[in-house]
């Protein structure tokens, strides 16, 4: 699944045995943020409990991504447990893009499924300190 993952192991490879011909080196870097990517994904697929999944649209980027969570699933972004009451049933999905100043800058996550949550805005945005990255309570992203 982790094709970035195997052109990290390719561009390591190659670290050793470069010559003047090969090309230059703004093209075979990678950058930290997707260094960052490819362990904490890779630890995201091994650790997602079975009522979440997360897709990929492009395997070859890895900042950007959609989670689907149905009930059962301890929301760490919300905060609530959603197996019972006004979520019972529900399928909640969101979107997720990480800036190529991670992880000094937040992801930004969006809920793309229309729901009534205080901690999302009527246009999905999430209201948390916590993926702000400066906040008034000094949670912020750190």
């Amino acid at each position: 699944m982790l094709t970035l993952a195997s052109k990290l192991k390719r561009d390591d490879g190659l670290k050793g045995s470069r010559t003047a011909a090969t090309a230059s080196d703004s093209t075979r870097r990678v950058s930290v943020r997707d260094k960052l990517l490819v362990k904490e994904v890779a630890e995201l697929e091994a650790n997602l409990p079975c009522t979440c999944k997360v897709h990929f649209p492009d395997p070859n980027k890895l900042h950007c991504f959609q989670l689907t969570v149905t009930p059962g699933f301890f929301c760490f972004v919300l905060c609530f447990l959603i197996d019972e009451g006004y979520y019972q049933g529900g399928k909640f999905q969101f979107e997720t893009e990480v800036p190529d100043a991670y992880n000094m800058v937040p992801p930004k996550v969006k809920c793309l499924t229309k729901i009534w949550h205080p901690n999302i805005t009527e246009t999905g945005e999430i209201c948390l300190s916590l993926l702000r990255e400066h906040s008034i309570d000094g949670t912020g992203w750190a």
